[in-house]
């Protein structure tokens, strides 16, 4: 189901908690409100939706790729740079890296481990962010 997206910096900053396989709907409504706001989005967190959850959702492509619990397990090539966030309004500076290794769970919560660079990584990063409630 299609979500409302949270722009209240005070529920933002909350910290997430771990998923469970009991958010498995929180997965699929994280897909449909990212594909509802393809146009403008290419990545959210399920805080973003109003649930407190360490769930992701990434544009890669024409696929909709969730990660639940990711955590980055490597990282290189730091850069500075701007990013934008959908709950947000404007552009912020932050510190990103230009690859990225993540382990995670997939939305069958079977264990991941993926490679990822350039804006993909930093999709992943921005939106795992979100976890922390450090606001970009």
């Amino acid at each position: 189901m299609v979500k409302q997206i949270v722009r209240d910096p005070m529920f933002l900053q909350l910290k997430s908690e771990p998923a469970t396989e009991d958010d498995r709907q929180v997965v699929q409504d994280l897909i449909d409100t990212l594909n509802a706001n393809r146009d403008r989005c290419v990545g959210m967190a399920a805080n973003m939706i109003g649930v407190r959850k360490q769930i992701i959702v990434v544009a890669m492509g024409p696929f909709s790729v969730p990660m639940i619990n990711p955590v980055i397990t490597k990282k290189t090539g730091k850069y500075e740079t701007e990013e934008s966030c959908l709950s947000l309004e404007g552009v912020r500076p932050c510190t990103r890296y230009k690859e990225i290794e993540v382990d995670y769970l997939d939305q069958n919560f079977e264990k991941k481990h993926g490679k990822y660079t350039d804006f993909t990584a930093q999709i992943i990063q921005h939106e795992i962010q979100h976890f922390s409630g450090e606001l970009i």
